[in-house]
């Protein structure tokens, strides 16, 4: 897995929390299609709904390329017992080197060597951060009710697969409980503060939202696709298709006198849509094998192809609904886009209003 320095400046501070224990990297997302049989490539079915726009970003302006970054700065081996200073409060080392832990478990790997100076100082900077933003929430008498910190452990805990995993983060961090609700009432005191700062100059106005649509077409074409459904009886050998094939006749047999499509995929497909009838969803051309797209594209709303033999086996399939190539309407994606640029404010916002507090405060790093 790559490796990303964690954006520690979350403008919410349940998703911050998840990170900090590493919650939020174990969990995967459940997709009805995620195993389809006949994806071509291993390539993943989108979902029926409008592709959301992209985080609102200006295009690459047309140029001289950016200069690459300076080289960083080397951290040493043995790190010094003080590795920041923030407003005359220090930030240990061993404040550092959890952090980096916290980071490896989340990916599962050591930091590379190679990378190590710049892991080290992207978290550093980041505890500095945080540290700015905790003194500014203190300074400012700004607090989090015992209500607040319980509502946001708990939320933490149902992110947790079951109450034993959770319990496991804690434990690999060297973390109790009581040590997670010190740390959350903290982040909830950073997230009013933000919240303070920069919600009332985050609004995106109708403008905004018909700017981005206009600037961005390219976030906002939906191809031409096909939504259906099927039954996978898989077969690649001859054995196999001996048997597949006549239990694909006879299903094909009941469905053409009256027998629910949807039921049967359930009993007998052998794909991972059989839980959901044997919806696949939206798919375009170019995703499923020839011989299926050929046959599903073809097929009228509630029509059900002829057996259909591909490289995984038999096939019955059903057709839903057919869609021509578009642009998603503005007034489809109007909510999506102003949640993006809503996002994006609040993020530019919120690193300004830090880097204000940072050239206002005295910052030293001591490594």
């Amino acid at each position: 897995m790559k490796y990303a320095v964690p954006v520690l400046l979350k403008y919410a501070v349940p998703v911050l929390l998840a990170l900090s224990l590493g919650i939020a990297c174990n969990r995967t997302e459940t997709k009805a299609a995620a195993n389809q049989a006949p994806v071509a490539g291993a390539a993943a079915t989108p979902t029926a709904t409008p592709a959301a726009p992209g985080t609102p970003a200006a295009p690459p302006a047309a140029g001289p390329q950016t200069p690459p970054p300076a080289p960083v700065k080397p951290v040493p081996t043995v790190l010094p017992t003080v590795v920041a200073r923030v407003n005359g409060k220090d930030i240990a080392a061993a404040e550092l080197e959890k952090a980096i832990r916290n980071l490896e478990a989340n990916v599962g790997n050591q930091i590379p060597a190679e990378r190590r100076s710049e892991i080290y100082r992207g978290i550093l900077d980041q505890l500095v951060e945080m540290r700015l933003l905790e003194q500014e929430a203190a300074a400012r008498n700004i607090k989090a009710t015992d209500a607040e910190v319980a509502a946001g452990i708990e939320q933490m805990k149902k992110q947790a697969p079951n109450p034993e995993a959770f319990a496991k983060a804690l434990a690999s961090r060297k973390m109790t409980e009581a040590d997670l609700a010190a740390e959350a009432r903290q982040r909830l005191c950073v997230d009013k503060l933000l919240t303070t700062e920069v919600e009332p100059k985050a609004a995106v106005t109708e403008t905004d939202i018909a700017d981005f649509y206009k600037k961005n077409p390219q976030f906002f074409m939906q191809p031409e696709a096909m939504r259906a459904s099927h039954i996978l009886l898989k077969a690649d050998t001859p054995e196999t298709k001996a048997v597949a094939k006549p239990k694909a006749e006879d299903l094909l047999r009941q469905i053409k006198g009256g027998a629910d499509f949807a039921a049967l995929a359930k009993q007998h497909s052998n794909d991972g849509s059989a839980p959901n009838g044997g919806d696949l969803g939206f798919f375009p051309r170019g995703q499923m094998v020839k011989a299926f797209e050929e046959a599903a594209f073809a097929l009228k709303a509630g029509e059900i192809s002829p057996i259909v033999e591909t490289e995984f086996g038999y096939h019955i399939i059903k057709g839903a609904e057919h869609r021509d190539a578009r642009t998603v309407p503005l007034a489809e994606v109007s909510d999506r886009i102003a949640q993006a640029l809503r996002q994006q404010k609040q993020q530019q916002l919120a690193q300004e209003y830090v880097q204000s507090l940072k050239t206002k405060g005295k910052v030293e790093i001591l490594m």
